[in-house]
């Protein structure tokens, strides 16, 4: 099996599983014990936690703290649920976002939802401008700390579905100016997208980048108070619940790893980019071609039977559209909103690729699916 679905998630690192493993062995020191509790077997897990967090936030920009949750959506969920104000998001963003935005919506909560370009990013400065609304009760310079008086803008930094990059640092300015706090979506663009140092939250997922499942984080800049979305024992200071060491040692190992190796890893994806668009050269792309994450690769063929070609290469793992969203029969509301036609949107496949994709797998790869997709043409 050829793996070229690395946005819906990526292989777990073996640094990552190594590191994981003494903490899911008994005779380890501390292995299984609570990380929140004062004796030494609790303070072996805390120490190993807390060198995870480290690792964690050495990928965050400056003054704010690393929060684990259970994985990018409950942190998504607690940045939005946790904030008041009207709530300024894009077209283009995750379900986790525009479902939870939805949900605010129907609890009184003002929403705009702002249109993007056919290249995927919103519509220029001036546009998203027209949303803000300068707060008196807010230096626009510094976020409302509780009362989030100005509400909360939200925009991914690289799109799951087509990588394109937001205009994040843009965006968050225009927030400030409105007296508004600023949430990014980084699952997709931690460590090897820079997350600008202007926003004030942070979600991120470990399994995104080679890290264990079940595991994320929201980053919290210092000053922003949001209201807890689990309550409980407030073990994470905001957050309840007990943290597993293995999976916080996993995600730290992986993050670690994704700063050490980042120059090769962008190397490499760039390489693979370029062997992919040569491949594709007929097919249409999706998204931004200047402002793109190159791990990702999104292309359309007129008439294309995505599901006659994912079951002509059964043995190539790649995706029809968002992971969240498949089988749901509805096109992608992301290629919807680049203006695609339900034919075009339902034309187009997802590639992605990443550290352990090999030049060779994916020549391969592409082989089998243009051959797959020029055998339907003959066919018709």
């Amino acid at each position: 099996m050829i793996y070229l679905d690395y946005q819906a998630t990526t292989p777990l690192a073996p640094e990552a599983f190594e590191a994981m493993l003494p903490w899911l062995r008994p005779e380890t020191d501390g292995a299984h014990a609570n990380p929140h509790s004062a004796h030494r077997p609790g303070r072996a897990a805390k120490a190993a936690v807390e060198v995870a967090r480290a690792q964690v936030a050495a990928l965050m920009p400056p003054g704010g703290r690393v929060v684990f949750t259970s994985g990018a959506t409950e942190a998504l969920n607690w940045a939005i649920k946790g904030t008041t104000g009207p709530i300024v998001t894009t077209a283009v963003e995750h379900a986790a976002v525009l479902d939870t935005v939805a949900a605010e919506e129907r609890r009184g909560r003002g929403v705009t939802i702002l249109p993007v370009g056919a290249d995927g990013r919103v519509r220029g400065p001036a546009q998203a401008r027209a949303q803000s609304r300068p707060s008196d009760a807010c230096d626009p310079g510094l976020p409302p700390a509780r009362e989030h008086k100005g509400g909360l803008w939200s925009a991914m930094l690289v799109n799951n579905e087509i990588g394109t990059i937001q205009p994040v640092a843009d965006l968050a300015d225009l927030a400030h100016a409105a007296g508004a706090l600023f949430l990014c979506d980084a699952v997709q663009g931690y460590g090897r997208v820079p997350i600008p140092a202007n926003v004030d939250l942070v979600a991120i997922s470990a399994h995104k980048i080679h890290g264990p499942k079940g595991i994320g984080a929201l980053w919290i800049r210092e000053g922003v108070d949001l209201e807890p979305l689990l309550h409980g024992g407030d073990q994470e200071g905001g957050r309840s619940g007990t943290l597993s060491p293995a999976l916080c040692v996993g995600f730290g190992a992986a993050a670690r790893l994704l700063q050490e190796r980042a120059e090769i890893d962008s190397e490499h994806v760039f390489r693979l980019f370029g062997l992919a668009h040569a491949h594709l050269g007929g097919w249409a792309i999706n998204g931004s071609i200047e402002h793109r994450y190159l791990g990702n690769l999104n292309a359309r063929r007129p008439g294309l039977d995505v599901a006659r070609l994912m079951s002509d290469c059964r043995d190539i793992a790649f995706s029809a559209g968002s992971a969240c969203a498949s089988g749901s029969g509805r096109p992608s509301h992301v290629l919807k909103a680049l203006g695609l036609s339900d034919a075009e949107a339902r034309a187009s496949i997802r590639l992605g690729w990443g550290r352990y994709t090999t030049e060779a797998e994916l020549a391969a790869a592409l082989d089998r699916i243009v051959a797959a997709a020029d055998a339907q043409r003959v066919a018709a």
